[in-house]
């Protein structure tokens, strides 16, 4: 049973809602990440990581599930100023 909720979460994350371009440049800057080191991360190119905070391009599967979830951490840690907790 795992395996199929495995998997419809694997359909959940693919299609996972990304913050606007800006805010993810925002938090990568806020955690004090570079472009590469993102690029690393996730085994694409610098110009992959730009083009995603830029707003050129977008990400796919695989890349995006791990891009969203490394959003999403970040955005725990750094909530944007309209958000954060009072």
């Amino acid at each position: 049973m795992s395996e199929l909720f495995d998997a419809v979460d694997a359909l959940l994350a693919s299609r996972a809602a990304l913050p606007p371009p800006a805010e993810r440049k925002r938090l990568r800057a806020a955690h004090g990440l570079t472009i590469d080191e993102v690029a690393t991360a996730l085994k694409v190119r610098r110009a992959t990581v730009s083009g995603w905070e830029s707003g050129k391009t977008e990400p796919r599967p695989p890349e995006r599930d791990a891009y969203a979830r490394l959003l999403d951490k970040l955005a725990e840690l750094y909530p944007a100023a309209d958000k954060a907790p009072s």
